[in-house]
């Protein structure tokens, strides 16, 4: 059975899960912006850098809270930065364990009308042997549509900004107790890779997804290498290339299918960026090479894309491009349209991929009993709270969705 724990956390004194409207939110703010705000504060502008280090380094590599925590700002600064900004976090709505150690935390974001919850996303944490990996979203629900996704039957809300963003990845510091003064008293990172694969098109909220990827990356703060984070697009070509020069992670193209005909169904995205554009962009990546190969994933359907003649043709597509390909088994979800391919299926296709020279794990299910599978994170408010969906979902529903496949 799956833990799942309901946790409505309150915050300590001097710390809100919810940013006031009255207090600007410094998480996701850039050096420059963070000089600004400090500007606009009155500081004197010979301080004002060491004043933006100090922040930096209490909210990033600290993983502070509470500005009282910040001893190397005098007192009574402490207090005036208390009374004007703020360091809230996304809450936490209910956190679940599954039984191979996947985390899945559902985050209440900020609202912009008082009295009404903000929107709701979700992040998910998939510890392995020797990595930790961390899925963050970008949007609250998604304009994709992509049929095997249950993203996918969840309107958009929003984009997030760069902090929510850069929120989630600090609720899990704080959760897996990943901080340099933690109890956990071990130095060995916990979260060492994060995948863009949550909810949502990182590509379509381009700005906000370079600006939070910039300060993960922070060799003075969070300090995760590009080489650690992959950005995964379901392919707006468009915006590909530019990703490769602005933003510099690994690339992941949700494909899922070998013909325009397939893919206009699975991913309708397809049918404004065809399979021929989008793997040009592809081969046009900054910076593609055998050491950073772009990530291609494959969502193994039933009797949809599985079949030998797939496979072969998948080995012709992707010739000449430096590439790895995910191999997905399919995560049902209450309702969905598809079946998995059978495990022999899965087995054959891979050995063909193999056989051309593509490195092509079939992933591993994670966190299925928890719905916090490949293609399954969904946080409708309305919906019955995840203890109850449990209780009502197909016993074999999966758990995770990386927005084009976790």
């Amino acid at each position: 059975m799956a833990h799942s724990l309901d946790i409505a956390h309150k915050p300590s004194e001097g710390t809100s899960t919810q940013a006031s409207p009255a207090r600007v939110n410094l998480l996701g703010l850039s050096r420059a912006q963070l000089a600004d705000e400090l500007e606009k504060l009155g500081l004197p502008p010979r301080e004002i850098k060491m004043r933006v280090t100090q922040l930096w380094n209490g909210i990033y590599t600290r993983g502070l809270t509470d500005f009282a925590e910040m001893t190397t700002l005098s007192k009574d600064l402490r207090a005036k930065f208390a009374e004007v900004f703020s360091l809230a976090r996304p809450e936490i709505v209910t956190e679940q364990k599954s039984v191979d150690g996947t985390r899945k935390w559902l985050l209440r974001l900020a609202s912009d009308k008082p009295g009404v919850p903000g929107p709701e996303v979700e992040a998910v944490y998939i510890p392995e042997e020797g990595r930790g990996t961390l899925c963050i979203s970008s949007q609250v629900g998604c304009t994709l549509t992509c049929t095997f996704c249950h993203t996918g039957t969840q309107k958009l809300v929003r984009n997030l900004t760069p902090g929510e963003i850069v929120g989630q990845l600090l609720v899990a510091r704080d959760a897996l107790g990943e901080w340099p003064n933690s109890p956990r008293n071990s130095d060995d990172r916990l979260v060492t890779n994060i995948v863009m694969m949550g909810m949502g098109e990182p590509l379509y909220n381009f700005d906000n997804v370079r600006d939070a990827l910039d300060i993960v990356s922070d060799g003075e703060g969070l300090s995760l290498s590009k080489r650690r984070i992959t950005l995964s697009t379901s392919g707006v070509v468009p915006e590909i290339i530019r990703a490769g020069d602005e933003i510099g992670s690994m690339l992941a193209i949700s494909l899922h299918a070998v013909n325009d005909e397939t893919r206009d169904k699975l991913v309708p995205l397809n049918k404004k960026y065809p399979i021929a554009e989008l793997l040009d962009a592809c081969r046009n990546y900054p910076g593609l090479s055998n050491a950073r190969r772009i990530t291609f994933e494959y969502v193994m359907l039933k009797g949809v894309n599985d079949s030998l003649e797939d496979a072969k043709a998948l080995v012709r597509l992707l010739s000449g491009i430096p590439a790895k390909i995910n191999l997905i088994p399919f995560n049902p979800w209450p309702g969905s349209p598809y079946e998995c391919s059978d495990w022999a299926t899965i087995e054959k296709f891979a050995d063909v991929v193999n056989r051309a020279g593509y490195a092509s794990p079939v992933r591993t299910p994670r966190g299925r009993d928890i719905m916090a599978a490949c293609g399954q994170l969904k946080s409708e408010t309305v919906k019955a709270r995840a203890s109850e969906r449990f209780k009502k979902a197909a016993p074999d529903a999966a758990a995770d969705n990386e927005a084009h496949s976790l």
